[in-house]
């Protein structure tokens, strides 16, 4: 397909200014087609030629200014129009679409749990014209009027309000002037709930099956969406520039949510079925609150090309976990945000496809360039910067310049450029310095600390690798008088940190701390290091350090440390093993045990010794038997009633030591037995969890293995359960169930293909570092497979398939040259071949960290 190129685009915007759509979409044609007729005005500013977009099944009609339009005309996704006159005009076109089973488009789902049908919209990008013909770019905004034929018992979402016609169809209110990605449709019998916040509609939607566990936290959604809300209008001048606000919990949805004005799209996984700990919660919360953002940055105010969109993302990021922070109960937002997502950002940072947070024009030259940046340098990397610019300039300036920024710019469009003029306007800061610094360079930064001291005083010198300036908060511990396994805090002061030349020397009064941290606080995007005391004493009491925003950057310390070669992945274990039963941060135990179950086990150690003389303690096996003693030392201290951060370190506990399981002993019974001595209630999420394990162990005959897995989907007949389901069949250490699972991924049968969710369950499974001998085979098969999918199920597949169907367990040599092979010569697509190219880059790393281990 042709992708819009960014002259292209220059062109088209400079010759159209578009007016209004009108679009009438009948969904009452069965479950692979729906009819879309579409009507756009328009003028031409000039006589000129251009093109709309539309990619359907049949382009039936076309007409510009009444006269007929040759549909064969259509040369793939676009239809030319030619010897436009300057002046006004009214293009029609009338086609039949296909549904998607990729969350491209206009997608539909059927629920295993009752049989009820589905659709919703996901545009991004690109993807109107898989619903209806547009001028598709941001820049060419419009006003929407759209009616929905739907069945009859379905109810119809859109961006604006919506009411059912004598008729049977569904109009929406028109829209502001928003740009076409943005539009939005949800329909299908949907389980509702509505209230009214502030004079304006909200509401809350989800699929009738789900609907008890809707109901279950509807408080809690409404109270968070109100109190965001409520925020926002506090610090932004520019009210809510919308008629309502629906948030729907969307199945199959490939991202967490899509910001359409007044019309939320979340991946209902949000709409939680079985327990989840407080941290999860918070998620959820923050990604309510960054959508909201985005109502502001991305939709009232929107980029005028790819480019750009750390405009949205990066802002909606930032925002989002401040506002949680302040208007909710989650106040410790910016510890998960160091501890679970900066990491996203730093590791994107260190692979051959970094980028700046703001990359040059060039090097966006088109619609499928841009889909790549989507990625931890748009968004965690981005809001870092952010939290470090409002250090720098401060938050009343910044604000400022935010809310000159909506005044300027509100329904239009607007550019880095544009958006930099704002903050100057606000500040004497050079911010365009800053920015050119911060937002056009690549790569992390290191922060080093030398410590020494003569007669009475103490000295630090920060080394700085990079190019950044940074205004860092730095931490001096000493231990507690009273309990020699914590510290306290002597001193916490700024250093500004500069770009270039040496920093000055920082001298205080009395012995050097025991500990001192670097951009304690977090508030600057770098890695740090310790000097070597303060490494020793960070080792020792690192959960003693009184504040877990202070222990969350320690322990990113000690990851970038491992990922980097300089700490053996043994050492954070120990670490782990004596430092996470005393941990009371939920966020910071869930980041540790991830980092060191999925990164550590599965990829950093090797499966066995590579030569006689290595140590046990290296292998993936003893670091799994770690991970389920340090379990069982989080379940013993949480023993009891509990609730609140107790009951979700428990749950955590229990989730990791199902996953680090190296036998089946404990959880076989627990599964048998229907339930955990002492909590918590063994859920579908937890039954599934423990019988992937069970399948991936080889835990019982295949026989008895299938029987159970066919007896858990009996109970649990829901989506989900299709998934563990697909998960646990291509987890079986089995020869047949392994060419079965690969079938589903890799087969040409458009009839059997699977859905992205059904894919991502079948991959995950399918890859278990238990059974590398079986599953080597495939590694030469995955490389050369792996294109021609991409090409033939699209971005969103390609993209899932590069991330999940990866051999990443195979952290050996000759997976390494089969992928670089398969870059050279196999001719991936855009999203395959940056998916891949990260892939590989995470494998050298990890190659590179076991060579350190064993020298």
């Amino acid at each position: 397909m042709p992708v819009l190129q960014r002259p292209e685009a220059e062109a088209r915007a400079h010759l159209l200014d578009v007016h209004r759509y009108e679009v009438a979409l009948d969904l009452t044609h069965g479950d692979e087609e729906f009819t879309s007729r579409t009507v756009i005005h328009f003028t031409a500013r000039e006589p000129g030629d251009t093109f709309v977009e539309i990619r359907p099944a049949t382009l039936h009609a076309a007409t510009l200014d009444g006269h007929p339009l040759d549909p064969a005309a259509l040369d793939d996704n676009r239809l030319p129009l030619t010897g436009l006159a300057a002046g006004p005009h009214e293009l029609r076109l009338d086609a039949t679409m296909r549904y998607s089973r990729t969350g491209e488009g206009m997608h539909r789902f059927t629920d295993p749990a009752d049989g009820e049908d589905y659709v919703y919209t996901q545009l991004f990008m690109d993807d109107v014209q898989r619903v209806f013909g547009a001028f598709d770019q941001p820049d060419l905004k419009a006003a929407f009027e759209l009616t929905v034929t739907a069945p009859p018992t379905w109810t119809v979402l859109a961006n604006g309000r919506t009411e059912q016609l004598p008729d049977g169809t569904w109009r929406a209110a028109a829209t502001p002037r928003i740009s076409t990605y943005l539009v939005a449709v949800a329909a299908g019998p949907w389980h509702s709930v509505h209230t009214e916040h502030a004079g304006l509609p909200f509401g809350l939607h989800c699929r009738r099956s789900l609907a008890p566990h809707l109901d279950a936290d509807v408080e809690e959604l409404l109270d968070l969406t109100r109190r965001c809300y409520d925020r926002y209008h506090e610090i932004f001048e520019e009210p809510y520039p919308f008629d309502s606000y629906d948030q729907a919990f969307v199945p199959e949805f490939n991202a967490g949510a899509m910001e359409n004005p007044g019309l939320v799209t979340f991946r209902d996984e949000f709409v939680f079925r079985s327990a989840v700990t407080d941290t999860e919660r918070q998620t959820r919360g923050m990604v309510i609150a960054h959508e909201m953002a985005h109502m502001w940055f991305g939709d009232l105010v929107t980029l005028r090309w790819w480019d750009d969109i750390w405009l949205n993302e990066s802002f909606a990021e930032y925002m989002g976990y401040q506002v949680l922070s302040e208007a909710t109960r989650f106040r410790d937002t910016w510890t998960d945000f160091a501890i679970a997502r900066k990491g996203w950002g730093y590791d994107a940072d260190q692979r051959p496809s970094t980028h700046p947070v703001a990359p040059a024009p060039e090097d966006v030259p088109d619609t499928a360039s841009a889909l790549l940046n989507f990625d931890g340098i748009s968004y965690a990397k981005g809001a870092s910067a952010l939290r470090q610019l409002v250090a720098w300039m401060g938050e009343k300036d910044f604000l400022a310049g935010i809310n000159d920024h909506f005044a300027r710019h509100r329904f239009g469009n607007a550019t880095l450029a544009d958006f930099l003029d704002s903050l100057a306007r606000a500040t004497d800061r050079d911010v365009h310095a800053w920015a050119a610094r911060w937002l056009r360079t690549t790569g992390v930064d290191t922060l080093t600390p030398t410590v020494t001291e003569d007669a009475g005083t103490w000295h630090l010198d920060v080394a700085h690798t990079g190019s950044r300036p940074h205004r860092i908060a730095v931490g001096a511990y000493d231990p507690d008088p009273g309990h020699p396994d914590r510290l306290a805090l002597r001193d916490r002061f700024d250093v500004d940190v500069p770009a270039d030349g040496a920093p000055a020397r920082h001298t205080f009064p009395k012995a050097a701390p025991a500990l001192v941290v670097l951009n304690d606080g977090d508030l600057t995007y770098a890695k740090v290091r310790f000097d070597a005391a303060s490494w020793e004493t960070a080792a020792r009491t690192l959960s003693g350090l009184p504040d877990p925003l202070t222990r969350a950057v320690v322990w990113n310390a000690a990851r970038d440390l491992v990922r980097d070669g300089e700490l053996a992945p043994t050492a954070y274990l120990e670490a782990a093993r004596a430092h996470l039963p005393h941990e009371t941060e939920l966020a910071v135990v869930q980041g540790v045990l991830a980092f060191a179950r999925t990164q550590l086990a599965d990829r950093y150690l090797p499966s066995a010794p590579s030569s006689p003389g290595q140590p046990a303690a290296a292998t993936r096996h003893t670091a799994l038997t770690t991970l389920t003693a340090l379990s069982r030392d989080i379940l013993r201290r949480t023993e009891g009633p509990g609730h609140g951060p107790e009951a979700g370190l428990r749950l955590t506990a229990v989730r990791a030591f199902i996953d680090s399981a190296t036998t089946p002993e404990g959880i076989q019974e627990w599964l048998a037995d229907g339930s955990i001595p002492g909590g918590p209630t063994l859920d579908h999420e937890l039954r599934w969890r423990i019988l992937t394990r069970l399948a991936t162990l080889g835990a019982a005959p295949l026989p008895e293995l299938h029987d159970l897995i066919d007896a858990e989907l009996a109970r649990d007949q829901s989506a989900t359960g299709q998934e563990g389901a697909a998960r646990c069949r291509a987890a079986l250490p089995d020869p047949e169930a392994k060419q079965g699972a690969w079938q589903a991924l890799f087969g040409t049968d458009p009839g059997s293909e699977l859905s992205n969710y059904l894919f991502t369950a079948t991959a995950t499974g399918f890859w278990a570092a238990e059974q590398q001998n079986l599953l080597r085979p495939y590694v030469a098969r995955y490389f050369t497979e792996v294109p021609a999918l991409a090409v033939r199920r699209g971005p969103a597949l390609a993209k899932a398939a590069g991330r999940w169907a990866f051999p990443a367990v195979l952290v050996e040599e000759e997976t390494l040259r089969r992928g670089e092979q398969c870059l050279a010569e196999g001719d991936p697509t855009p999203a395959l071949r940056r998916t891949l190219d990260d892939q590989l880059a995470d494998l050298r790393r990890a190659l590179r960290v076991r060579a350190a281990a064993v020298r």
